[in-house]
């Protein structure tokens, strides 16, 4: 474990037990057993740590929801397997979703806010398409409410677990959650939330990640990861972005490749949207 992955771990147990705010750099320092110096060397500031940490859980839980997504064939399969991925990724990161429930509450921090809302906008991305894959022109009318609604089963579901200790069935609540979803999207007849309501929300947010984005993510990740076949596919995988000349099989192979690893996530599910699979 680096220095780096000591700092962030004890620092989650730390922000879960107390919070972002109550949480000092030297309180972390004595549970790593560090001298603050070192703790500088790896981040400039708490609010640096924060941030990494906001990325690290959003950057794996949105990237592994995309490629549920994209990647389940058969459509009866689909919804379960989207719910079942969110549940899971909850229970496995438990501290951490809980810290950012609260401080989403709590927090007054810009920042902090600006950011769940830039990975909460891709989420409603991903959820949307599901949608609009599952149940097509029949709720082309009612589409975002029910995928708000879905929103609304995983924020009201995942507390129940995170907060009051219910025993976690994943199969039992993916397949509950599932037949309640299918009733909604085929029984809602008044749509609330328009297309036009939707776009003023996101226009503020929408940014496009840019080729050169990409290119200087994937650097970073060459860089912090061992050889391995991932790191070969990253290189392979940085080539095609700046001269491409594979197929369309082959990149999907290195994008399969990656996209298990932690440090691979987030670039795995922007080189999916890149390159459009």
């Amino acid at each position: 474990m680096t220095k780096k992955q000591l700092i962030m771990e004890k620092a989650i147990e730390l922000f879960a037990e107390k919070g972002f705010e109550a949480t000092s750099v030297q309180q972390i320092t004595e549970e790593c057993g560090i001298s603050k110096g070192a703790f500088y060397l790896s981040f400039k500031s708490k609010d640096e740590l924060i941030s990494a940490l906001i990325d690290y859980f959003m950057m794996q839980f949105t990237s592994d929801i995309d490629y549920v997504v994209k990647h389940t064939e058969n459509d009866e399969d689909l919804l379960y397997r989207f719910y079942y991925t969110i549940f899971n990724s909850f229970h496995k990161h438990s501290d951490f979703a809980k810290i950012l429930m609260k401080e989403q509450m709590q927090s007054f921090n810009e920042e902090f806010l600006i950011k769940m809302r830039s990975y909460d906008q891709s989420l409603e991305t991903v959820t949307l398409s599901m949608v609009e894959r599952l149940y097509g022109d029949e709720i082309k009318q009612t589409k975002y409410d029910v995928m708000y609604c879905v929103k609304g089963f995983m924020k009201t579901y995942s507390e129940l677990f995170l907060f009051y200790n219910l025993p976690l069935d994943l199969d039992l609540l993916a397949k509950s959650l599932v037949e309640k979803t299918n009733v909604l999207a085929r029984h809602i007849t008044v749509p609330f939330i328009t297309t036009e309501l939707v776009q003023l929300r996101q226009q503020p947010m929408n940014e496009e990640v840019t080729k050169d984005q990409i290119l200087e993510i994937i650097e970073q990740n060459i860089i912090e990861i061992e050889e391995s076949i991932e790191k070969e596919s990253l290189i392979l995988l940085k080539q095609q972005l700046l001269e491409p000349t594979l197929s369309p099989a082959l990149v999907k192979g290195l994008l399969e490749n990656i996209r298990s690893h932690s440090h691979c996530k987030w670039v795995s599910y922007l080189l999916r949207n890149y390159f459009k699979f």
